[in-house]
């Protein structure tokens, strides 16, 4: 959880990167389970894959469900109607809903090899041979069986079809025993055929048995009798697994598997061989399973693949249906494929080339196997393709600008001088060999590939240190770099800016050649301080990434073709880089296990994290979403979201003792978001928060952080009074009142309304020697005693323009202040410039107390003393401020007006 991947520093594991989920697995060497779901009328089927399982829906293979992780790789698989049971280690638990855990059962010692459900319980064997019974709801062990492992050894459990409370169990020595598990009873030992049993099926018909030995026979039992009915016998070793067809139309079919990936099938009515299905898989056939009363046969391997096949043919044969495959073998390389960041194409060591959709597998598609000739293979209708393919391709680069009109991709093979294009949009290899004529294929190997962002050209560098142009659409050589060679050793990368300006190459003996792309000149040459591992270019930028041998990176800028920044700090070769799309971060991935972010602007390590195996390739999302890498010996593509993207990530330099914690590869399904709110309620450190303090340094003269408002209009408050004084008093509008009044008297008459007499009286009362002393006043009073005027500058800050005005008038001796508070007053203004702080409130309040009491200044000796003290402390400082204003217009005025 997050918690546990927060390490001593109060950080989590990564702050820049957080795994999402695992592309491309399908499936791994563990049998798939088939269900079928009454309610639905469907059949699902379900594979395992490390740590989780996936459920798909056969009629479509679209996936269902993917379950939670368990916390070891699953050993064994089982289901019944309503459960899914998935053992790891010693432990094995029951899932609900094919993705939470509801019953978890601990008793083994040893590693679990069979489960077998049985009603309300359920039967696991470890590889002790001893069998435990269980009740499924109490988790309880209703019964536990110990055999011995040195005569009998459990290889295969099964429960015949109508045998209540019997199980069959098969051992590796050969020999077969029925039990009565109710009564814990041995009913009958099969002698067998003095050879490993390895599998074992229920027939069609009650009583008989399937039984899969380790020499390639199978052999039909009747278990009633102890009689074999037929035996068959395939040459290519152990039996894997067993399944009969059911469909009603024909003849009874079995179907075994082998562990070279071929199928043979059987009709048990004629007692012959009927077909085989050769290469069914790549690899051994994990698991098959005919669907009941469906011509389909179901077939997972551990090469990663799902398949359907139907039996529609009048041969008999299956031909493929549908599948669902990732790479059989490790990754060499992955990349991003066009602008959107949806796909990722991805090489392996299987030889082919394939593209996984980050949105959807059903976008996921396979351009194949590389084969050295396509019309070849057609013409001839070769089954068996072996012989004409490609080594695995190790580089490659696409561009998919031209896609539509002709192969975008091109890419290097394993110890091959021609490079093959590839069609992205046809799913297939493309046109062309790319390769010189001249060469003789001794050694020489393709190192290094580009392509040109219009998708015209294609650069391919040698291992003899050639970097020659192709043309994409023709196929045909364009030129040359250098004379004969470009560099003096091996090409370890070749580039090609976005305009085609410049081609970059670097070659194994330490250089790092600039070359003219059209005119194939040599432009300049850069000596490195050590071999260069290999190259990437961030087009938009012209930022350069190279990672040298000594496990450091350089980083140029193509324009003016200096170093800009050297990273150093990973303990192993650097496998593959990645630039951010803005090329803020460069993303490095190593043999030490390390992937590592650098931020370019500030030169520093911003984020690293460790993974339980070495990343070969790293590639980041052209959209900036997704990071995604591959690894030593795993199958998959792991997606990592960039945190910074959806949540405030604090990006501050590591320190350099920052020891990185280790991160578990994401699972095929999304992380649930359980982690993500017990982390926001701890709080971060990654984020505090400044608070500028009000004066920077002591030298400095700063301004205060009122509004303007508040002291420029302060010797103008006259001037804007009387410009906003009304031309007349507003009139009150007469008031009718309610009932008219009458005069009292015969006739009825209304009441005149009364006079004001005196219209000229103020309102205003006069309080005169009564006014009381204001809050300012007392605050500059005690600053004379305690020279404290911090209060007094305060209460001045929060009034507004009339009220200043109205504290300062009141300071002089006819309003009812002294001469003594005007001194105070004077000293306040005296501290602020002092102080170099409020520097134009210190002007303005200044500028008003002069305007306001400059007649009576000159007659009293104390404020005149204070008056000429100040003075020279204003003209001082405004000559400091005036030389820097001068300095900074200079500045400015050359950086206009210089030719740079």
């Amino acid at each position: 959880s997050a918690a546990m991947e927060r390490d001593a520093g109060g950080r989590s594991a990564s702050a820049l990167f957080a795994g999402f989920r695992a592309l491309g697995l399908f499936s791994n060497d563990i049998p798939h389970v088939v269900r079928f779901n009454a309610l639905k009328r469907r059949f699902y089927v379900t594979t395992c894959v490390g740590k989780s399982f996936h459920t798909y829906d056969v009629q479509k293979l679209s996936l269902v469900a993917v379950s939670n992780s368990l916390p070891q790789d699953i050993c064994c698989l089982a289901a019944d109607g309503r459960l899914v049971f998935a053992a790891y280690g010693n432990v094995f638990s029951a899932f609900a809903r094919n993705k939470e855990v509801v019953h978890t059962f601990k008793g083994h010692k040893a590693e679990i090899h069979l489960l077998q459900p049985f009603g309300d319980h359920v039967i696991s064997v470890d590889t002790d041979s001893i069998l435990i019974i269980w009740h499924i709801y109490s988790e309880e062990e209703y019964l536990q069986l110990t055999f011995d492992k040195s005569v009998f050894k459990i290889s295969a459990i099964l429960h015949p079809s109508t045998y209540l409370n019997k199980i069959l169990l098969g051992s590796e020595q050969g020999s077969l025993q029925l039990w009565n598990v109710k009564s814990n009873k041995l009913l009958y030992t099969f002698p067998g055929w003095k050879v490993g049993v390895t599998a074992l099926q229920q027939a069609p018909a009650v009583d008989v048995v399937a039984v899969g030995l380790m020499s390639g026979q199978v052999i039909i039992h009747n278990i009633k009798f102890d009689e074999t009915l037929m035996k068959f016998r395939q040459d290519w070793g152990p039996i894997t697994s067993i399944s009969f067809r059911t469909v009603t139309d024909g003849h009874p079919i079995m179907a075994a598997g082998s562990p070279c990936g071929h199928i043979g099938l059987w009709d048990l009515e004629d007692k012959k061989f009927i077909n085989q299905m050769r290469n069914a898989h790549s690899t051994a056939i994990a698991g098959l399973t005919f669907l009941h009363r469906e011509p389909l046969l179901v077939t997972n391997g551990a090469d990663n693949a799902l398949r359907v096949w139907i039996f529609d043919g009048p041969t008999g044969e299956g031909r493929l249906l549908r599948f669902r495959m990732g790479h059989s073998a490790p990754l060499t390389k992955i990349r991003y494929y066009g602008q959107n960041g949806q796909q990722i194409l991805s090489a392996s060591q299987d030889g082919t080339l394939q593209s996984f959709s980050t949105i959807h597998e059903k976008f996921n598609k396979s351009l194949g196997h590389g084969l050295i000739n396509k019309k070849r293979v057609k013409r001839k209708g070769l089954q068996n393709t072996l012989s004409v393919r490609l080594p695995p391709i190790t580089k490659f680069a696409a561009e998919e600008a031209r896609e539509s009109d002709w192969d975008g991709i091109i890419a290097c093979h394993q110890g091959k001088l021609s490079c093959s294009t590839w069609n992205y949009q046809r799913s297939t290899i493309g046109s062309y060999f790319l390769k010189p004529k001249e060469l003789k294929k001794d050694d020489i190997t393709a190192t290094a590939v580009d392509i040109t962002s219009c998708g015209n050209f294609a650069v391919i560098g040698l291992s003899s240190g050639t970097v020659d142009v192709y043309n994409m659409q023709s196929g045909i050589h364009r030129g040359r770099f250098g004379e004969d060679q470009a560099h003096k050793g091996s090409v370890r990368g070749v580039a090609v800016d976005g305009l085609n300006q410049l081609t970059i190459t670097t070659g194994s003996e330490g250089l790092l050649k600039f070359w003219n792309f059209k005119n194939k000149i040599l432009i300049h040459s850069v000596s490195l301080d050590s071999s260069p591992n290999m190259m990437l270019l961030h087009r938009d930028s012209g930022i350069l990434g190279l990672a040298l041998d000594d496990f450091s990176i350089s980083v140029l800028d193509i324009e003016t073709r200096k170093t800009v920044r050297e990273f150093s700090g990973h303990q192993g070769q650097i496998n593959d880089m990645a630039f951010s799309p803005d090329g803020r971060w460069l993303i490095s991935a190593s043999m030490d296990c390390s992937i590592r972010t650098w931020d370019l602007p500030s030169g520093c390590l911003i984020d690293s994290f460790l993974l339980d195996s070495a990343p070969l390739n790293v590639t980041m999302s052209p959209t900036g979403d997704f990071l995604a890498t591959s690894h030593v010996d795993h199958l998959g593509i792991y997606l990592w979201s960039n945190i910074s993207l959806y949540s405030v990530v604090s990006l501050r330099p590591l320190p350099t003792d920052y020891v990185p914690s280790v991160v578990m590869l994401p699972g095929t399904c999304q992380t649930e978001d359980v982690e993500l709110s017990e982390e926001t309620i701890e709080p971060s450190d990654e984020m505090i928060e400044y608070d500028s303090p009000e004066q920077l340094n002591e030298q400095l003269v700063t301004l205060s952080l009122l509004p303007e408002s508040r002291w420029k209009n302060l010797l103008n408050l006259d001037v804007i009074k009387k410009k906003n004084k009304p031309k007349e008093p507003p009139k009150v509008p007469k008031s009718v009142p309610f009932f008219i009044p009458t005069v009292p008297g015969l006739v009825p008459r209304y009441a005149a309304p009364e006079q004001n007499n005196d219209p000229q009286q103020s309102k205003v009362v006069n309080l005169g020697i009564l006014a009381q002393k204001s809050d300012f006043f007392l605050k500059l009073e005690e600053g004379l005693v305690n020279n404290k005027y911090d209060a007094a500058l305060n209460l001045l800050k929060e009034l507004g323009p009339s009220a200043i005005e109205t504290e300062l008038r009141s300071l002089s001796p006819e309003c009812g202040g002294s001469v003594e508070v005007m001194q105070s007053f004077l000293k306040m203004i005296g501290l602020m410039l002092d102080r170099k702080r409020d520097f134009e409130l210190a002007q303005a309040y200044l500028a008003l107390f002069l305007k306001l009491h400059l007649k009576m200044l000159p007659s009293e000796p104390k404020l005149l003393e204070e008056m000429t003290q100040l003075s020279s402390q204003v003209e001082e400082n405004w000559i400091h401020l005036q030389s820097l204003f001068n300095q900074s217009m200079c500045i400015l005025n050359y950086i206009k007006s210089a030719l740079l």
